[in-house]
């Protein structure tokens, strides 16, 4: 009914404007109260075009996670908390005291999340969970034991092939292999798994643990990012380029193994996208992952590409601009925004997990700029704490949410609005915790 309206107004309007000249105007008003006027004589032709079905978003709420004594992440032995909240506004302040659940005995801060459920391989090493934090409490959904392939908590990655299909994927045991495993996330059934058909590259011992995975819908092809080394722990010595496989989803066969054409190691390459998101694609479907490069400031952040359709890292590309660090994270905002979170290489500021070295910016990979968090006027002060996603981006409102531990103030939350480019406070959190991950999960 309201299309027709608009259309017999639309019609009336030019057949008004000749006659009356300017004396019409057509005034529309937009849903969010704007209005726009034209002049009956602007008005050819009024045609409804259908774009798509409108997307709705499921109800949903936040799931906070601190540690209490010193940043976690990375298996770190401390007490991890974990508490739901429907909103992250300012004008509250969040204690976990006897409220929320410690997770950090029988679950990993490392996880998956889609939808309303968490997955992951918890600390007993010795099956999948699927898994619901409800009540502020954390509630097993269902369970499978391993059977051919065994993974170790917070060392794998993985990758979503539809709405139920989870692949997970890493070195085995010896990491002289790569095991894979398809879940079916309806009832946690293994659907498949194998282990890929490429080898230790010659004069090299080991893979790295767990590399990076993503999937590429449109042609079905999934890559894998890892690289080859020698010794473990941080004094292992490794391939100064990262390797892209190029993997077939249905088969699992390796159908390329290419090198980065840059120098440089993927982030997170040791637990996956487990704790970070570090790939994203935008509208075009090109593909991309943050990286860095040691050089005389450090690590020195990139954001690299595989375009749509191809199979390599572009070798004229860095979408990271002016770079004082390692990239931590990335989160896609849509319109070629991306919020990213980073280090600043700088011997007075260290370069430690709980180092005060950490920072919020946006990248516009349309324009090629980058632009630091900033409130009321100036820079957020650098956060400390390294290991995990301290932001998330909720598309209903076009907000990010997220959380900083500064050297001289409570951990706290800000929200950035992504069409007005501005930022606000939002809740604060209780002195004597440290600040670890926003979730945004359905409800």
């Amino acid at each position: 009914m309201k299309k027709n309206l608009l259309t017999l107004i639309a019609i009336l309007m030019v057949c008004l404007g000749v006659n009356a000249q300017t004396q019409y105007v057509m005034k529309i008003t937009k849903a969010d109260g704007s209005t726009i006027e034209l002049n009956a004589d602007e008005v050819q032709d009024v045609t409804f075009v259908k774009t798509g079905t409108p997307i709705v978003y499921a109800p949903h709420h936040f799931d906070l996670t601190v540690t209490v004594g010193k940043q976690g992440g990375m298996g770190r032995d401390v007490t991890t908390i974990m508490q739901t909240r429907d909103k992250l506004d300012a004008g509250a302040m969040v204690d976990f005291k006897n409220v929320g659940a410690e997770i950090n005995a029988d679950y990993s801060m490392e996880t998956i999340l889609r939808g309303k459920y968490y997955y992951q391989v918890p600390v007993s090493a010795d099956r999948f969970v699927k898994l619901q934090f409800k009540d502020n409490k954390m509630q097993v959904v269902q369970a499978q034991p391993f059977m051919e392939n065994t993974y170790s908590t917070r060392q794998y990655c993985h990758a979503w092939i539809n709405d139920n299909t989870l692949l997970i994927m890493a070195a085995n045991g010896d990491k002289d292999a790569i095991v894979w495993t398809k879940l079916n996330t309806d009832n946690m059934t293994i659907i498949s798994e194998g282990t890929l058909n490429i080898s230790v590259a010659a004069g090299w011992e080991t893979f790295t643990t767990s590399g990076i995975l993503a999937y590429r819908e449109n042609d079905g092809k999934l890559f894998y990012f890892y690289y080859n080394k020698k010794g473990s722990g941080r004094k292992a010595t490794k391939e100064d380029c990262f390797h892209v496989a190029v993997i077939n989803a249905q088969t699992m066969a390796v159908e390329q193994d290419n090198l980065c054409p840059f120098v440089a190691e993927t982030a997170g390459s040791a637990y996956g996208e487990l704790l970070q998101q570090t790939t994203f694609f935008d509208e075009q479907g090109n593909l991309y992952i943050a990286a860095f490069s040691d050089t005389a400031i450090g690590e020195e952040g990139k954001l690299l590409r595989i375009k749509k359709g191809e199979y390599n890292i572009d070798a004229n590309y860095n979408g990271f601009p002016n770079s004082d660090g390692k990239l931590l994270t990335t989160q896609y905002l849509g319109n070629g925004k991306v919020f990213c979170y980073s280090r600043h290489d700088d011997e007075t500021l260290g370069t430690a997990i709980d180092s005060y070295a950490h920072y919020y910016s946006v990248v516009d990979l349309n324009a090629g700029t980058r632009t630091r968090m900033s409130f009321n006027g100036a820079e957020i002060p650098y956060s400390s704490g390294r290991f995990s996603q301290r932001s998330t981006f909720d598309p209903s409102e076009n907000k990010v949410y997220f959380g900083v531990n500064t050297e001289t103030a409570q951990p706290q939350i800000y929200i950035y609005d992504v069409a007005k480019g501005t930022v606000s406070e939002g809740l604060k959190v209780a002195e004597g915790y440290y600040f670890e991950q926003i979730r945004l999960v359905e409800d």
